[in-house]
């Protein structure tokens, strides 16, 4: 069942491994290794490089690793009055993404329940061609179709996730990519791109167990969360959670004076989870090595927010602290008041675009889940 395998949150689900290696703005020596190109940039093309991506951090011992090393494009870092300055667009992205994210999953429900019927008489000629049609045996598009046709809802749901997530893993593998990377798929507060990033650092991974862990998470709780608020709306939820967990993390480390990239998949799972465990309290998890050991959700997301909450105050620097716990608040807030905020009010718009759709007729469209 989901909620066994779903206990690695303690140790898995804020593997944020790069976002605190990183110290003072300056990446890992070991990611540094890995990033880097094999050939020494030109001296004409590191000019170009340190106007794009600021100045080099450097120390004796890492210093010919770092002069083959494409750098963070960052900023010096904001003084405390322009510092939260540099909040408004993030914000203004995270406002704005958000409401553009249930807005269209608002439009995709209605869309759906519409092509149902059609869809209805579709499934209902296929299944007689397949009759008539002679069978193939070995057909791998139909092992294929029995295979996804075996999965949950949710799990259907999150397979575009995981995909997504891959291809950008992959992309890290490819030296020519590296600045893009860097500027586009890490989120830093001190960088000169800052929305962009919010959403698409979501999707990056650069260790393989940072990717396993947090995919795993998130498969072992698609079924119970796509099953209590229906695939429209828990794609609306887990797109917002990554931009509002990132704008958390910029927050604190504009607050706090510390600076460095972020990246992975951590705050939007964890938003996913603690609304699962904010709607099923008393549903049971166990460690997945310690299948012996069980406890309810509700005491499992409470540790949570404690270790998590206890790593701002301390200083922990291993997890992003900050985007754990705007995540995971998020999730919270979502189930117990954002469901009838956003989604039990989205009639209005659904019959707008009802309106526009059909050139001014009458109805309004699609029921709420959960």
């Amino acid at each position: 069942m989901a909620w066994r395998s779903c206990s690695v949150l303690f140790r898995l689900t804020g593997e944020d491994i790069l976002r605190s290696s990183v110290r003072g703005g300056r990446w890992p020596h070991s990611f540094q290794q890995r990033c880097g190109f094999k050939k020494a940039a030109k001296k004409t093309e590191s000019k170009k490089v340190e106007e794009e991506l600021g100045p080099a951090h450097s120390e004796s011992s890492e210093a010919a690793v770092q002069r083959r090393t494409p750098q963070p494009n960052h900023q010096a870092a904001p003084s405390s009055p322009r510092a939260m300055g540099r909040l408004v667009r993030p914000l203004l992205f995270t406002v704005g993404f958000t409401g553009c994210s249930f807005g269209s999953a608002a439009i995709w429900q209605y869309e759906s329940l519409k092509s149902r019927v059609q869809s209805y008489f579709d499934e209902i000629r296929a299944d007689w061609l397949e009759k008539v049609r002679p069978q193939k045996r070995g057909d791998v598009r139909k092992e294929i179709n029995q295979w996804w046709n075996s999965l949950s809802e949710g799990q259907k749901t999150v397979s575009g996730i995981i995909a997504a997530n891959a291809i950008v893993f992959c992309c890290w593998r490819i030296p020519s990519l590296q600045r893009v990377m860097i500027r586009y798929f890490t989120a830093d507060p001190a960088s000169r791109t800052l929305c962009s990033p919010m959403l698409l650092s979501t999707f990056s991974h650069f260790s393989f167990f940072h990717l396993a862990a947090n995919m795993y998470v998130l498969w072992s709780f698609s079924s119970s969360a796509v099953s209590m608020l229906g695939r429209e709306q828990f794609m609306a939820v887990y797109l917002s959670a990554g931009v509002i967990s990132t704008f958390s993390s910029y927050a604190w480390k504009l607050a706090s004076g510390r600076f460095g990239p972020s990246l992975g998949a951590s705050g939007a799972i964890m938003t996913v989870l603690a609304a699962v465990c904010t709607k099923m309290p008393e549903a049971k998890l166990a460690i997945i090595f310690l299948p012996m050991f069980t406890f309810t959700a509700s005491n499992a997301l409470k540790a949570i927010v404690a270790m998590d909450a206890a790593g701002l105050l301390l200083g922990w620097r291993f997890f992003d602290h900050a985007a754990h716990l705007g995540g995971a608040l998020f999730g919270i807030w979502y189930i117990l008041f954002g469901h009838e905020l956003i989604w039990k009010n989205r009639e209005p718009f659904v019959k707008l675009w009802h309106d526009l759709r059909t050139g001014g007729g009458g109805g309004g469209g699609g029921g709420g889940s959960m």
